[in-house]
């Protein structure tokens, strides 16, 4: 009999116990950073690295490796500017800078300005994107200088392909700009 109370005691002091705990939230966290992280900014200076330059700002004047600055401004006074630019491809290889062109042009431009240039792309079919002019409006005197200037810099809503063309690739793009503007004007 006394083992049997025992045992109805050790079961009441159990049930206790378990009675006390809260569902709904944790009672205990054993490594409390694995549920709330410390969120750190990409170039803030953070106290555990005092002397590291590793998540630094860039020194200044410096140029990244691989990017040239382009040598006209953003604004109406640069674009006039480098309206007056010429193509550096070579001339010779004319067809096959369409060709690329025509490539990088299917994957970065056609979706907003229609395969034909014609400002009837994929976008603007489904009303995503609104006013996107056509190569062959009489009023955009666009040369191969100022479709690489915009590439660069952007113009109105269209952002900049800077950093997805590389500075041939932008000129490729902007030399098979120049071959739909022909073509749409015939």
């Amino acid at each position: 009999m006394k083992s049997f109370i025992k045992i109805i005691a050790i079961g009441l002091v159990l049930v206790s116990f378990a009675s006390c705990s809260n569902k709904d939230s944790r009672n205990y966290q054993y490594m409390p950073n694995m549920y709330k992280s410390i969120g750190y900014e990409t170039y803030q200076k953070v106290e555990f690295l005092p002397n590291s330059s590793e998540a630094g700002q860039p020194v200044d004047h410096t140029i990244p490796r691989g990017k040239m600055p382009y040598m006209y401004a953003n604004g109406l006074d640069g674009k006039e500017l480098a309206r007056l630019q010429a193509s550096p491809l070579d001339s010779l290889k004319r067809d096959d800078n369409i060709a690329a062109g025509s490539e990088l042009f299917g994957i970065y431009c056609a979706i907003c300005h229609g395969s034909k240039g014609d400002g009837k792309g994929t976008l603007v079919d489904r009303e995503k994107i609104l006013g996107v002019p056509s190569y062959s409006d009489v009023g955009r005197n666009i040369t191969v200088g100022s479709t690489y200037h915009t590439i660069y810099y952007g113009l109105n809503s269209m952002g900049s392909y800077a950093n997805q063309l590389n500075e041939n690739e932008r000129w490729l793009v902007a030399e098979y700009v120049m071959k739909l503007k022909e073509d749409l004007t015939k």
